[in-house]
């Protein structure tokens, strides 16, 4: 089945309404009605929490936290095979540690797509099948 693994740019661009989120609605669509899988990691929902809050506050974040989202999206721990993995393409390819989360669960099969609006994810591209969702 296919698994699309969001990163949090991903997320923010459906909660903020902004380009792409549209796409990212049609996942999370697909995904409840049990065509596709969607997943996150630990380490990007996280960002995402605390992105929501720095703008938002804590209702909305705690409103994010335990919408319907998350019942249509798994989020993948962080867990220390995991950590390390991450570790080593953080350190291999010179992204970020959350973003080398995100790219760990995307390379774990071909039927993964990492779907991100972080354009920095071009220089791991020939990793795992990447979507891009438009610039702002």
């Amino acid at each position: 089945m296919t698994v699309f693994v969001l990163d949090s740019s991903a997320l923010l661009r459906f909660i903020d309404n902004e380009p792409g989120g549209q796409r990212v609605e049609t996942i999370l669509i697909d995904g409840i009605a049990g065509r596709i899988q969607v997943a996150i990691s630990a380490v990007q929902w996280g960002e995402v929490a605390g992105n929501v809050r720095k703008r938002f506050g804590t209702v909305r974040e705690l409103q994010v936290l335990t919408s319907h989202m998350t019942c249509e999206v798994e989020v993948i721990p962080a867990t220390a095979d995991r950590a390390v993995r991450a570790a080593e393409l953080k350190v291999d390819r010179k992204i970020s540690y959350a973003d080398a989360f995100a790219l760990e669960l995307a390379i774990q099969s071909p039927e993964h797509t990492l779907v991100t609006a972080d354009y920095g994810f071009k220089a791991v591209a020939d990793l795992a099948r990447i979507e891009f969702l438009p610039s702002k």
